[in-house]
């Protein structure tokens, strides 16, 4: 696997393009269309939360119900959440708009949306946003990347990534683009994913590759403990970059897992680290545990925690803080057995060992917590099985910008 530049563009065939519509306020892109130029088979993970925006009932219908999928139209600002039957007939005229503007059926265009929840979509931008985009659609990288800043919402910084790989004597190149900064704690797989892929692989196993994956990199990560309404990752693949088509767990579907792994995994750490307010990605490792489901409990139960969000800030080493998230969260183990470690780019120190304070330096672990990517690491002596989640700071300007959200 190779690591390069670009983004949802990065695959054969897959165009791009991002505008401002005017949905959001001032000439902020708001806009973005993604379109490959032949159909393709689709997966897709969305929110377990109950309310589901209305987005999300339409994709899940494309993806469970469709043969394809060729177009995904994408507006930030208004999230079309708890917006009735209205909402969702709103989903249907916009792809209905973009159907006749690609020249493919409705039931090939998939939508997101992403903002303020309880408003309708102001058609006569979106319509005339749709019909915009189609001009302007690229695969240049540089059009991957304004479609990855037309999706943002709070996000300080657009997200993307792609990869190539080795799949039956061809090259396959996967990339993607994602947003979310805020309400951020997802289960499923706030936050929208869009993956494209030119490989030739089953639509049975493109949603089993995503649905496994998604498990270790979207799901475990949260910035501030909300789950949206709105979540959404969905996978495309065209087939064009030639390979035998995977129908089988077998050496290719490995490496294409592998990639795919990657590909979240890097988009799920830029959410973190580009958490509301946030000045660094918090990383969290429990080792040693006796199975996966208690690494990931006590690795999320740490990462969530308002109080050790709150001293990653502080660059403090308040470790009783971390010990005591262990403690409630649901997970059995013995306290007495754990060592803890603080790590960063400049350097790693133990904090505790056997459940007791080491005669560390605090100058020192404040140095390591400085940094704008720490990690803890918790070995908690039970076994081989381990997680990784991550999250970020808790600031002032978390409180700032969401109190000042909808005005």
């Amino acid at each position: 696997m190779k690591i390069i530049d670009g983004g949802v563009t990065a695959a054969k065939g897959f165009l791009a393009a991002g505008l401002a519509a005017g949905i959001k306020k001032g000439n902020t892109k708001d806009m973005a269309l993604v379109y490959s130029e032949k159909p393709c088979v689709a997966a897709g993970t969305f929110t377990t939360n109950v309310v589901k925006a209305a987005p999300v009932k339409w994709d899940q219908h494309i993806v469970y119900d469709e043969p394809t999928a060729q177009a995904i139209v994408c507006n930030s600002g208004v999230a079309n959440a708890c917006t009735g039957e209205e909402g969702y007939s709103y989903c249907k005229e916009t792809a209905k708009i973009a159907a006749e503007e690609l020249k493919i059926s409705e039931n090939a265009v998939l939508v997101a949306s992403t903002g303020v929840i309880g408003k309708q979509l102001p058609m006569d931008l979106m319509g005339q946003g749709v019909r915009n985009l189609v001009p302007l659609l690229s695969p240049t990288l540089e059009a991957g990347a304004l479609a990855a800043q037309s999706i943002m919402t709070t996000d300080t910084i657009s997200k993307e990534v792609a990869v190539t790989l080795e799949m039956g004597g061809k090259t396959v190149t996967l990339g993607g683009m994602c947003k979310g900064s805020g309400m951020i704690h997802p289960n499923m797989c706030t936050m929208l994913g869009f993956v494209t892929t030119d490989a030739a692989i089953s639509k049975e196993m493109l949603q089993k590759a995503l649905s496994e994956v998604v498990k270790d990199s979207f799901n475990m990560i949260s910035v501030d403990g909300d789950t949206s309404t709105n979540d959404t990752v969905l996978l495309l693949a065209n087939g064009l970059a030639g390979n035998p088509e995977v129908t089988e767990e077998n050496e290719d579907y490995k490496a294409f897992l592998e990639a795919l792994m990657y590909v979240n995994t890097c988009l799920a750490k830029k959410i973190a680290g580009d958490g509301e307010g946030a000045t660094a990605l918090f990383e969290v490792k429990v080792i040693g545990a006796e199975s996966k489901e208690q690494a990931v409990t006590l690795s999320k139960s740490i990462v969530t925690s308002s109080l050790t969000k709150a001293a990653i800030y502080g660059h403090d080493a308040n470790w009783g803080r971390i010990l005591c998230a262990m403690g409630y969260s649901g997970a059995q183990f013995d306290p007495e057995k754990v060592d803890l470690f603080f790590e960063s780019a400049a350097g790693k120190i133990k904090i505790i060992e056997n459940g007791v304070a080491t005669d560390y330096s605090e100058d020192t672990a404040t140095k390591i917590l400085s940094e704008k990517e720490v990690t803890a690491i918790a070995d908690v002596k039970m076994g081989d099985a381990e997680a990784t989640a991550w999250g970020c700071d808790l600031t002032y300007d978390y409180i700032k910008i969401n109190a000042d959200y909808r005005s």
